[in-house]
């Protein structure tokens, strides 16, 4: 998790102005969005998972393939809108998506066995979260030109 924390920096060059170059979320909101999948890879949110059964072994492989996220991929927990802001601003936001950060590697300190579900890709144990938080990370800075 040294990597993702390390990317976070990134989030010093971005500003709760800065317009995405591609999808209609702001600044705030994608990290409010990061903050969100956090709290389902630790328990805090429960999602359900939105793919066919039958499809989990081919999504599972993209997922830990060097295969990026899909550009405009629209999560079947959201659709197309956009997430009410929960923080008061972006800064607040940026503060506790660090603080959630620590509570994955807290929680899977205390529950290495869990596998707590992914929306697209169902049971993801540690590892899986980990590389999909890596994923899902690059996917939402690259919309906003931070990588």
């Amino acid at each position: 998790m040294e990597k993702i924390r390390n990317k976070f920096l990134v989030l010093k060059n971005l500003s709760s102005n800065d317009k995405p170059l591609w999808g209609k979320m702001t600044a705030q909101h994608m990290v409010e969005h990061l903050i969100y999948t956090f709290e389902g890879s630790t328990g805090v949110r429960e999602f359900e998972c939105f793919s066919p059964e039958d499809k989990l072994p081919k999504l599972k492989r993209i997922l830990l393939s060097n295969r990026p996220l899909p550009k405009l991929f629209i999560t079947p927990l959201l659709g197309e809108k956009l997430m009410e802001l929960k923080f008061d601003s972006f800064e607040v936001a940026v503060s506790e998506l660090e603080k959630q950060l620590e509570s994955f590697e807290t929680y899977f300190a205390q529950n290495p066995e869990a596998t707590p579900i992914n929306p697209t890709f169902g049971k993801l144990n540690k590892e899986e979260w980990i590389r999909f938080h890596h994923k899902h990370v690059d996917h939402h800075f690259s919309q906003f030109g931070l990588l």
